[in-house]
């Protein structure tokens, strides 16, 4: 179990100067879909919104009601994820999943911002507030694209 002071290190000013500026944080007035994910463990939740068009996320929301950790991986979700394709967005997920619980490699650009939550690794209480906003992305891209199709 790592030490306080190890946690205190966790919080460092970068994390929590993302946590403090979380882009597009205001929910879309009219999203093609929206998934709300709640990590039961601390309670943290996410609301995403998104819009898509030829198979890109062209509109993206978001609240946030999260430990800092949960905050700044959703500043970094909210930052790089206009643009993405849902194989980008899930490729995003899966490599985040992998450096917290496996030791893997930071995602790629233009996710390689998750880096800064090298750290919380040792803190598997904190995965799941870390992982919400990546995954309820990429959930409601899915729905998004299903719709498309229907």
């Amino acid at each position: 179990m790592p030490a306080d002071t190890d946690l205190i290190k966790l919080y460092s000013s970068r994390i929590l100067g993302l946590a403090a500026d979380i882009p597009h944080h205001v929910r879309l007035a009219d999203p093609q879909a929206t998934v709300k994910k709640r990590s039961p463990l601390c309670g943290s939740t996410v609301t995403i919104d998104v819009a898509v068009e030829d198979g890109r996320i062209t509109a993206f929301g978001q609240d946030v009601k999260a430990c800092a950790l949960g905050q700044a991986a959703a500043a970094v979700t909210g930052g790089a994820v206009i643009g993405c394709t849902l194989d980008e967005v899930l490729a995003a997920r899966d490599a985040l999943r992998a450096m917290l619980k496996s030791g893997g490699p930071v995602p790629p650009a233009p996710f390689d911002g998750f880096e800064v939550l090298e750290p919380a690794r040792d803190y598997k209480n904190r995965h799941a507030s870390i992982l919400l906003s990546i995954e309820a992305t990429a959930e409601a891209m899915e729905q998004a694209l299903q719709s498309d199709c229907a």
